[in-house]
């Protein structure tokens, strides 16, 4: 018995430093007794967790609410390190300081415990903790300012705010594109019609600033960068400002509108410089009377060669840099993003000075919004992104799910953020059409995705750089993101010390068509446990693992392996998106 002792000892020392199940560092003095205070339920019950704000201040107090009364403990992570516990008596509503470190993200997850004893995830929701709301911009919009009741202007603003959107974009909220604000700063007007004749009130578009600002959400004013209505000269707008057709000025540029809109919308030289005096000016005029944080900067896309009144042809991309330049000399203290419109201009706009990188995608692969991502990261590594990319384009009824849930998958994995919710969830480039809705899968379902976008955005967003690694799996069938239909894929980045997996479920994909259409992609199956194999000889202190789909995004200890070239995780299941993460 005792060689055998020892021959078991002697193993054990062998396989110390290659054989873990992975254990949660950081856990607080005492953590154990929280859960053997927890008492007993007899039915566990998911709960609903919110937030006060949609992000906060360093230093500032969160406040909490749930829709259960019952004894549960309450569990504060910062990526895989567990912060501190505590048990909440009443968990209805309770407060908590986050660290006072800038530019974090955390998870508040809520655990139960049931009559068998079994200790188990019941809740939870994220918090952003940033001074400055681009470093990790999650943007929503508005489109409809007319006579709307302060009740319902704040029940949209708190919805956002529980998908945790930190600036909203007020699309054609404007009077006149080269004139916005409808009367003068001195004697602004109560109501104005839109461009296509739908009124605005100022009380509406001061209600959803304020109460926007109450919940932490910055309130951005839509604007094109070179609009100009068929009356503008009337208002100062120089006729030679324009861009033409031909080299004779002849054929002014305009983008064509029918009733019930107001007037075709001419196009001006967006780097002429009378123009950017004329144009700040305006500018200046929407600040002086509204609280906005900053201005959306749109465009048309690519339209060819196009002259200047003199007859030499403008580069219009480069105008765009000028233009955004001129905004921010002028009003430094405001934030600016300018739409690239099927990447249109995106390097001159990327050098301007923009606070981030807005994109409206018109090509409908997947492999359309990697080409996008990608770019933008060489361009401005420095500035995250934001996709306005309209699912199930111009269809009627219900979202299709699986198409909306993979899209999302896929770009929070790589680092982007995805422009669909306002007062409704957006399926066209005309913000105001709410002709689809949400069923109750995906009512359900899109919370915890944007959770786990705030949560973990220091991993998803905050520097992490695209790693080439190879990895194999035992179980099922891996390939590396292409993607590649009919299998799981794999996106891997680093950050530091930090090696993170995603695996993408595409094992029972319809198409590889982001936007979806004819909403036939199809809703994967569950994966479950399985092992893959990542080739890397580097140290492992630690392996985790959180997906959208399982326990609202909360982190969990991942067993592996690790030891000679290779390092085996297990996986404890994939639906859509399933994130690894393997610490040095």
């Amino acid at each position: 018995m005792k060689i055998k002792h020892l021959i078991a000892a002697a193993l054990c020392i062998l396989l110390a430093g290659c054989t873990k199940p992975s254990q949660q560092e950081g856990t607080p003095d005492g953590a154990s007794s929280v859960l053997d205070k927890l008492p007993e339920t007899a039915v566990l019950r998911t709960v609903t967790v919110r937030t006060d704000k949609a992000a906060y201040a360093p230093g500032e107090t969160v406040t909490f609410t749930c829709n259960r009364s019952q004894s549960m403990a309450v569990r504060y992570w910062h990526l895989g390190t567990l912060l501190e516990e505590a048990l909440l008596e009443d968990p209805s509503t309770w407060t908590w300081t986050p660290p006072a470190n800038d530019f974090k993200g955390y998870y508040v997850e809520l655990v139960g415990k049931s009559g068998e004893g079994e200790v188990k995830t019941v809740g939870s929701v994220a918090v952003d903790v940033s001074s400055d709301w681009t470093r990790f911009p999650r943007y929503g919009f508005l489109s409809r300012f007319g006579n709307i009741a302060p009740s319902q202007i704040a029940s949209v603003i708190d919805n956002l705010k529980n998908y945790h959107i930190n600036g909203i974009q007020y699309y054609d909220w404007m009077y006149d594109h080269h004139h916005p604000l409808a009367g003068t700063p001195a004697s602004p007007d109560s109501d104005w019609p839109s461009i296509i004749g739908d009124m605005c009130q100022k009380s509406t578009v001061e209600g959803y600033i304020a109460e926007a600002h109450r919940v932490g959400i910055a309130s951005m004013f839509y604007d094109l960068c070179y609009g100009a209505l068929e009356w503008a000269e009337k208002d100062g707008v120089d006729p030679t400002w324009y861009l033409f057709k031909d080299k004779n000025h002849s054929s002014r540029d305009y983008h064509p509108l029918s009733a019930p809109f107001r007037s075709n919308i001419y196009l001006v030289d967006p780097g002429n410089e009378g123009w950017l005096d004329y144009f700040a000016d305006r500018v200046d005029e929407v600040y002086e009377v509204f609280d906005f944080d900053g201005f959306h900067i749109d465009q048309l896309g690519g339209r060819g060669n196009r002259y200047n009144y003199a007859g030499s042809q403008v580069n219009v991309p480069e105008g765009y840099g000028k233009f955004l330049s001129a905004m921010k000399k002028a009003q430094p203290g405001k934030k600016l993003a300018f739409n690239a419109v099927s990447r249109y201009g995106q390097a001159n706009i990327a050098a301007a000075p923009s606070d981030f990188l807005y994109n409206e995608v018109w090509d409908t692969k997947f492999t359309d919004l990697n080409r996008v991502i990608e770019e933008n990261h060489r361009l401005a590594p420095e500035k995250n992104m934001v996709l306005a990319a309209y699912m199930n384009y111009k269809q009627k009824g219900k979202f299709n799910t699986p198409a909306v849930l993979l899209t999302d998958a896929v770009l929070f994995a790589m680092g982007g953020s995805h422009l669909e919710l306002g007062e409704h969830m957006l399926c066209n480039e005309y913000f105001p059409d709410n002709s689809m809705t949400m069923d109750n899968a995906l009512e359900k379902a899109l919370p915890a995705y944007y959770d786990f976008l705030t949560g973990y955005e220091n991993i998803l967003r905050d520097g992490a750089e695209p790693h080439k690694l190879n990895v194999s799996g035992a179980g099922v069938t891996l390939a590396e993101y292409g993607p590649v239909k009919g299998c799981v894929n794999y996106y891997v980045s680093q950050k530091n010390d930090q090696l993170v997996i995603h695996l993408l479920n595409f094992t029972d994909a319809a198409h590889l068509d982001w936007r979806d259409d004819d909403r036939t992609q199809k809703e994967p199956a569950q994966i479950g446990s399985f092992t893959i194999s990542v080739r890397s000889s580097r140290t492992v202190n630690r392996v985790w693992v959180a997906s959208p789909d399982i326990d609202g995004g909360t982190p969990k200890a991942a067993d592996y392996k690790a030891g000679g070239s290779s390092i085996t995780v297990t996986v404890p299941s994939l639906k859509y998106w399933t994130m690894i993460v393997i610490e040095s």
